[in-house]
């Protein structure tokens, strides 16, 4: 465990720390209904919203009507989310042809995306179009964080209102949760990571040329996909030739932002972050491990304001913190440790396995060409560099 890694750790939690206050501060206004900086430019969008849908704000609901519109929500972005999954071979913007989503995968993905579990059991980048990532997956990215906050919100009003029997506008909640805080942070977050070169492209997968072409057996199937035997009863093979790569590019910038904000999982790549794609600096790396616990720190915040108590959000801070720390110490420890499982002549001292790691993500990304024609098959699976 080296100095310098501490002291990034440090940096990292005294950044946190000073941003709790304001950011809290400004949800406790924004969950109030006060006035925030962006009045001028959201506020005739909010109300166009509430007209939109007969949303009248002033009418605030009861436990159960909060559970219900809770509920119809989840279940509505459910079925939008599958509905994009299975017909996104008919839809536009899938320039690399991707098939239907099936239909265990696509229940799968909507479910847990609904939820805000976001369990990823696919590649994005071989199985998801640009518009299925765009308007299916970051959709519930937005929807599914602003629905726990705006529970949250219930809740603390809740302990702020001990005999009263309403807890606010669900649909209010979570439409002030989208525009005045989700939607904001990662405009500006998308910007930087974009800075940074993290791909936003509706450009279709470039094809580069091998330095050193190579070859492998690829098993032959019939029209069913069985496997063809040869007479001793073997699975036959034919040889491939392999001159190109297929580099996976797309919109990912903007759907990196609100997946680390929203402290959502689903990668436009699939190996998420470890992609040199989306997680491509050094500060790009802080900034994504720094958002994933922004909004979670400054609501602490955000609780003592609401309750008029801060003692008591600086309390849940802390037992937050603790964890943390805990969790924090070991996982730190034991990436410091290396892998126990590689050879005792293996040198993997962290200082110098990150040095290389980052020289090879920039040099990846630097060799990406900005041209390309031609026809292009379907990708392959993408490992990160």
């Amino acid at each position: 465990m080296s100095t310098w890694g501490w002291l990034q750790i440090a940096l990292y939690i005294v950044i946190l720390l000073l941003l709790v206050k304001p950011l809290g501060r400004y949800m406790a206004r924004v969950y109030s209904g006060g006035r925030t900086m962006w009045d001028p430019f959201l506020a005739p969008l909010e109300r166009l919203i509430y007209r939109s849908f007969g949303i009248s704000p002033e009418n605030e609901m009861t436990w159960t009507r909060y559970a219900i519109a809770f509920m119809m929500l989840s279940v509505v972005g459910l079925i939008v989310t599958y509905g994009f999954e299975r017909l996104q071979h008919q839809l536009p913007w899938n320039p690399e042809h991707l098939a239907a989503v099936p239909p265990d995968l696509a229940f799968n993905t909507a479910s847990s995306f609904a939820t805000n579990t976001n369990w990823q059991n696919y590649g994005g980048e071989s199985t998801m179009s640009y518009l299925t990532q765009m308007a299916a997956l970051a959709k519930e990215n937005f929807l599914s964080a602003a629905t726990g906050m705006a529970v949250l919100a219930a809740f603390i009003r809740g302990l702020a209102r001990a005999s009263a029997k309403t807890l606010g506008n669900f649909w209010v909640d979570v439409t002030r949760s989208v525009l005045y805080i989700l939607l904001p942070m990662s405009i500006v977050f998308g910007l930087v990571l974009a800075q940074q070169g993290v791909v936003q492209t509706l450009r279709g997968y470039p094809h580069v040329p091998l330095l050193q072409p190579t070859t492998y057996d690829e098993p032959l199937t019939d029209a069913n996909g069985k496997p063809v035997l040869d007479a001793k009863g073997q699975p036959t093979t034919k040889t491939v030739k392999v001159t190109e790569q297929v580099i996976a590019v797309g919109p990912a910038a903007s759907q990196i932002a609100i997946k680390q904000l929203g402290t959502n999982g689903g990668g436009f790549f699939n190996v998420n972050s470890a992609h040199p794609f989306e997680n491509p600096t050094p500060l790009s790396n802080f900034l994504e491990m720094f958002s994933i616990l922004a909004i979670s720190a400054g609501l602490t915040y955000t609780l003592g304001r609401m309750v008029k108590s801060q003692k008591h959000g600086w309390a849940v801070f802390a037992a937050m913190a603790i964890l943390f720390f805990v969790g924090l110490i070991v996982c730190y420890w034991a990436e410091a440790k290396g892998n126990p499982l590689f050879p005792a002549n293996v040198n993997q001292p962290p200082r110098q396995c990150s040095r290389a790691a980052t020289w090879k993500a920039k040099k990846f990304v630097t060799a990406l060409p900005t041209q390309h024609s031609g026809p292009r098959p379907r990708p392959t699976p993408q490992t990160a560099v």
